[in-house]
C-alpha cells in the first residue's frame, strides 16, 4: 500500500532561535529607537515616571533627617538687608539647638538661612527648583536636592519641617504661606508653629485677613492663632525650639 506523503517539518519563523527577545528589544538602539525615545520623553506617561522618581529621590535623601524648620523669603534681598541678617541669625539659633534648616536653596533669604545653619555646624538643606533665573543651590547648602516640579518640592517642605518661618518675600513666599495655612486649617498637616518675621511687612496682610476674611465669615476666628507675627528673633527661635522639643543647647 502506498504511504501518504509526510508533512514538511521546516522550522517556523518564530523559532526560539530567531525570535527577538525582550532583552534584545531593550538593548537595541537604532535611529528609529532613538526617535521613539525622544518623543516619549515629552509624553505625559514619561512625566509621571519622572515625578515618581523625584518623590523617591526626595524621600531617600531626607529619610534620616531629624527635626527641621523650613525658612522662606525673598530671593532678591541682599546680604546687608535687615531681613537677611535676621534670617541668618535665626537659622544659627535653630542649628545650635539641633534643628535642621530647610530652604528653597536659592539666594536672598534662603541663602541667609542656609549660611546661618551651616556656619553654626548644623544641617543646611536646600530643596532647589528648576527655574529660568535660578541655577542650583547656594554655596551654604550641605544637603542638596533639585526638583523640576513645584508640587514635589512643596511636599518635601510639608513632610520634613515641624515649623515654618516666613520672612518678607514675593509671590513664591505667599504661595508657600497659604499652602501651609490651608494644609493646617483643613487638618491635612499637624498644627506646628508658623512664624511671620517682619511686622511692618506682614501686618497689612494680617489686618486684611482679620477685617475681610474673619470679619466676613470666610475664615474662622481661631485660624488667626495659626500664625505668630514678630520682629523678635529670640522669641521666634524659642517658639520653634519649644514646640519641637529638641533643644540641645
Amino acid at each position: 500500500m502506498t504511504q501518504p506523503p509526510r508533512p514538511s517539518r521546516t522550522r517556523p519563523a518564530t523559532s526560539p532561535h530567531t525570535r527577538e527577545t525582550e532583552d534584545q528589544r531593550l538593548l537595541r538602539w537604532t535611529e528609529a529607537d532613538r526617535a521613539k525615545a525622544r518623543e516619549f520623553t515629552h509624553s505625559d506617561q514619561w512625566r509621571v515616571l519622572r515625578i515618581m522618581g523625584e518623590f523617591t529621590d526626595g524621600f531617600d535623601e531626607l529619610a534620616d533627617l531629624g527635626p527641621g524648620v523650613a525658612i522662606f523669603g525673598s530671593a532678591r534681598l541682599a546680604a546687608d538687608h535687615p531681613a537677611y541678617l535676621a534670617a541668618e541669625a535665626l537659622a544659627g539659633k535653630l542649628a545650635q539647638a539641633g534643628i535642621a534648616v530647610i530652604t528653597g536653596g536659592g539666594p536672598g533669604i534662603m541663602e541667609a538661612a542656609n549660611k546661618g545653619a551651616d556656619e553654626a555646624g548644623g544641617v543646611s538643606v536646600g530643596v532647589g527648583i528648576e527655574l529660568p533665573f535660578e541655577t542650583g543651590n547656594n554655596g551654604w547648602v550641605n544637603r542638596a536636592l533639585q526638583f523640576r516640579y513645584f508640587f514635589v518640592r512643596k511636599t518635601m517642605f510639608a513632610k520634613y519641617a515641624q515649623g515654618f518661618v516666613f520672612f518678607p518675600g514675593g509671590f513664591g513666599t505667599l504661595d508657600e504661606l497659604f499652602e501651609i495655612l490651608t494644609l493646617m486649617q483643613t487638618g491635612k498637616l499637624t498644627r506646628t508653629p508658623i512664624v511671620l518675621v517682619g511686622v511692618a511687612f506682614w501686618e497689612g496682610l494680617i489686618d486684611w485677613i482679620l477685617a475681610e476674611q474673619i470679619g466676613g465669615g470666610t475664615v474662622s476666628p481661631e485660624d488667626r492663632d495659626l500664625v505668630l507675627l514678630t520682629d523678635d528673633i529670640d522669641l521666634a527661635a524659642r517658639t520653634l525650639i519649644d514646640a519641637i522639643g529638641t533643644d540641645r543647647t
